[in-house]
């Protein structure tokens, strides 16, 4: 401790960060990067792996409720019109004037300052593996050129045996997994859907596993550059969303401990780390993720778990608004555009979202190049001009208007083996399927150290952001606490930086606030980095800071015995902590 008061903060990450890799899952992405790297890689958390399958899904996690309901597209038109009263805009079956050219028009840079805009296209993955064969190379290069007829014929020949040769790679991870064309022999996995373990009937609990093993293992091979036969060296901590039920929390650590063999790993909660992100010891911490959006109170630089909450939405359904609206308004090329079947299309529909849309009144229009992908062909670009792209974000207050249901979390039946298991579940032992690990012994105390996880049922509200933040903040049940939660709200994940959200969010979260709630003031505070990349950040300041602490789990104790009960006070310096957490984004 005397040693943490007198080092300077990047002596420190330097010293101590080099060996701890911060791993923060999502339901899209993945942010992972060793500790004492300024940013993490951000990678799609997906997969895709080579199929013989007949008839052949591309998609492995298909939703059954695919389709939009009459009822539902009827709560959705009204959501639109509700939102186009406020954003002084035309309802949605009003007719344009023909003239239009006069709207506020998006630039064709775009908007969004944090984003850097691409005018070009995605391109198809090469979904073959590099072989090279000397016989081939020999034959080629000892060609005799003086016969036009003989080069054509080896020339063929060649062509025919680099054709023999060519292999399918056998999986294909992140951003290329979803530049896959829908014709290649591939099935796409998401491991995690809507922040829990994506476990259907299509698709169990031992594959998505591994599949996490998988890409887990491929960014520290790839992108961390981190052998097999060092992994023993490095420990890792795993900052995980609120989301995550007990068991997933384990089934994460025994993910990093055993199949990836981490000498040691902690967890950190998602929300917490945020708040040390920022250099803060209070705050309501609401992170809008890619498919859900949750969150928490912290007070003090320690979690209070009954404020959890969580919506069954987030920026992939922007983007999934986006194309609706476009699509009703006939602004859409005659293209065939399908974010389920073809995800390069989500691709691309993200990058318009990011680039275009905003929450600002009066009609907004912009002029972009859309992209079509067909079947290995290559792209094809039409320049259209986009339509109320203030909409779709104005759907995080209306959910209706993102028609969520559509692509609904895993259902949760496969927790039918625990009794209750999220009530009470440290009294419990746990007895882990040998078919999944079969080297790992019987009950398993769970979480006697970690009160933050001793959380009820985590229920999926069916309400606005507003709403939702202001029901989390009043269930603290003090009025000092509130008053400086409202004043302390924190915006994470990639759509906290769409441009005008956060006035927005201040003005509805007051008017969402009961009359006879002493409240009359909400500020949503500016984060010092780029929001997607907050928690990841504070959990390699946690990590380092807290490293050799008894949180840590060994690789060896949770093989032979499980979690051993560790003290109940870790963050009992959590004061101290805060301040070396200013002092490592100050320096």
């Amino acid at each position: 401790m005397d040693y943490l008061k007198t080092a300077l903060p990047s002596q420190i990450m330097s010293e101590r960060g080099s060996n701890l890799v911060v791993i923060n899952p999502g339901s899209a992405n993945i942010r992972i990067g060793l500790a004492s790297q300024d940013n993490p890689f951000n990678i799609p958390h997906c997969i895709a792996r080579h199929t013989k399958q007949v008839p052949r899904r591309n998609v492995q996690d298909q939703m059954l409720n695919s389709q939009v309901t009459t009822a539902q597209h009827m709560e959705r038109e009204k959501a639109y019109d509700v939102i186009a009263s406020i954003l002084k805009i035309p309802f949605l079956d009003e007719e344009a004037p023909s003239n239009a050219f006069p709207r506020k028009m998006g630039r064709v840079d775009g908007h969004n300052p944090h984003i850097i805009r691409k005018d070009l296209p995605f391109s198809w993955t090469n979904v073959y593996e590099e072989v090279t064969s000397v016989s081939s190379a020999l034959e080629t290069s000892s060609k005799d050129v003086t016969s036009e007829s003989l080069d054509r014929k080896e020339d063929t020949d060649s062509k025919e045996l680099h054709l023999r040769e060519r292999k399918f790679r056998e999986f294909i991870c992140g951003e290329e997994a979803l530049r896959i064309s829908p014709a290649e022999p591939y099935c796409l996995n998401r491991p995690i859907r809507r922040g829990h373990l994506n476990i259907s009937q299509h698709y169990s609990m031992q594959q998505v596993i591994e599949d996490l093993h998988t890409i887990w293992d491929w960014i520290l091979v790839e992108k961390l550059h981190i052998p097999h036969n060092e992994r023993n060296m490095y420990s890792a901590v795993l900052v995980l969303p609120e989301t995550f039920d007990n068991r997933e929390i384990k089934e994460m650590l025994s993910l990093a401990l055993q199949g990836l063999c981490f000498g040691s790993a902690v967890v950190h909660q998602e929300g917490l780390a945020a708040v040390f992100g920022n250099g803060l010891s209070t705050a309501c911490v609401v992170n809008i993720g890619a498919q859900v959006t949750s969150m928490i109170c912290i007070e003090d630089g320690g979690a209070l778990p009954t404020t959890v909450k969580t919506l069954p939405f987030g920026g992939e359904d922007i983007s999934r608004c986006l194309l609706w609206t476009q699509r009703h308004h006939q602004t859409w090329p005659q293209i065939r555009t399908d974010m389920l079947t073809k995800p390069i299309d989500l691709l691309m529909l993200n990058q318009l979202k990011e680039t275009y849309c905003e929450i600002k009144e009066g009609e907004h229009d912009a002029v972009a190049v859309v992209h079509s992908y067909e079947d290995r062909a290559p792209a094809g670009s039409h320049k259209t001009r986009l339509s109320a792209l203030n909409v779709p974000p104005m759907g995080l207050f209306y959910p209706t208007l993102l028609v969520p249901e559509v692509y609904p979390p895993p259902p949760r039946n496969w927790f039918n083996d625990y009794e209750d298991m999220l009530e009470e579940p440290w009294h419990m032992e746990y007895t882990r399927p040998d078919t999944f690990y079969p080297n790992v012994g019987g009950g398993l105390p769970m979480w006697e150290s970690y009160p933050i996880f001793s959380t009820k049922p985590k229920r999926e509200e069916k309400i606005g952001l507003a709403e939702a933040i202001s029901s989390c903040i009043l269930s603290t049940g003090r009025i000092d606490i509130q008053r400086k939660l409202f004043c302390s709200i924190q915006l994470t994940g990639g759509v906290a930086l769409t441009n005008g959200l956060v006035p927005a969010l201040e003005e509805r979260v007051l008017h969402a606030i009961p009359p006879n709630e002493a409240i009359d003031t909400v500020e949503v505070l500016q984060s010092r980095m780029n929001p997607t990349i907050v928690p990841w950040k504070g959990g390699a300041i946690l990590g380092v800071l807290d490293l050799g602490r008894d949180a840590w789990i060994n690789r060896e104790d949770w093989i032979q015995n499980g979690i051993h009960v560790g003290s109940n006070r870790k963050y009992k310096d959590s004061y101290y902590i805060q301040a070396q957490a200013m002092c490592y984004l100050n320096s």
